[in-house]
């Protein structure tokens, strides 16, 4: 179909397809509901437009807020409901990987994690920062942990909110068996040097290392 065809259906950059003007739609009727769907041909409200058929998936940005829908429709005549419905499929991955590139760019420093959800194709991402808080979180996220903008307005630690069970002492241990693992790497393995850019003695090191049970790298 060429350019004049497509504007005649309203497929078309300034085309308005809000449902107070053109009654259930795929584009309007994503917007209000929510929701992933597809309207197709008679399901449109207006007769002007039942023969198209309109697959759209809502995307939201990475404070959870609706802020586009993209949309795949066709004037096709031999396009059955059967391969509409793949359609959607390939819509609704195409909506979350936006969602998720965008929210990656949303916290550049932040580290990205896939939440503990039973479907790992929802999006469900947290980011969380240097310093192991929850920092962010898409909206299927926080629909599926129960997370609200106020909890994150406040300091969460990830390993709460992702139930790994740790324990004060245990998230502590961890945190101090990594610096000296680093502080090691970065002398090369050498306890002396290692222990001079911690600020501590070398005897100190040597009990911490036993303690943690942190071995030099070779």
């Amino acid at each position: 179909m060429d350019d004049e065809t497509f504007h005649s259906w309203g497929l078309w950059t300034g085309s308005v397809w809000n449902e107070e003007s053109q009654g259930t739609n795929g584009i309007g009727t994503c917007l209000v509901e929510r929701r992933a769907l597809t309207i197709h041909r008679d399901q449109h409200f207006h007769t002007r437009n039942t023969g198209l058929s309109c697959t759209t998936a809502p995307i939201y940005d990475h404070q959870g807020e609706l802020v586009a829908a993209l949309d795949v429709s066709s004037c096709r005549a031999d396009l059955t409901e059967a391969f509409a419905n793949l359609i959607s499929v390939a819509v609704v991955d195409a909506a979350r990987r936006i969602e998720a590139e965008n929210f990656k760019m949303a916290f550049p420093k932040a580290r990205i994690l896939l939440a503990p959800v039973t479907d790992k194709g929802s999006g469900a991402l947290i980011a969380v920062g240097a310093d192991d808080l929850v920092v962010g979180a898409t909206r299927s996220a926080r629909l599926a942990l129960g997370i609200t903008q106020q909890c994150l307005d406040k300091p969460m630690p990830a390993t709460d909110l992702l139930g790994w069970g740790e324990t004060g002492p245990e998230i502590l241990a961890e945190a101090e068996r990594g610096m000296l693992q680093r502080a090691l790497a970065r002398a090369g393995g050498n306890v002396s040097a290692a222990a001079q850019a911690l600020g501590i003695s070398r005897a100190t090191l040597h009990r911490k290392l036993n303690r943690l049970d942190v071995h030099r790298p070779h």
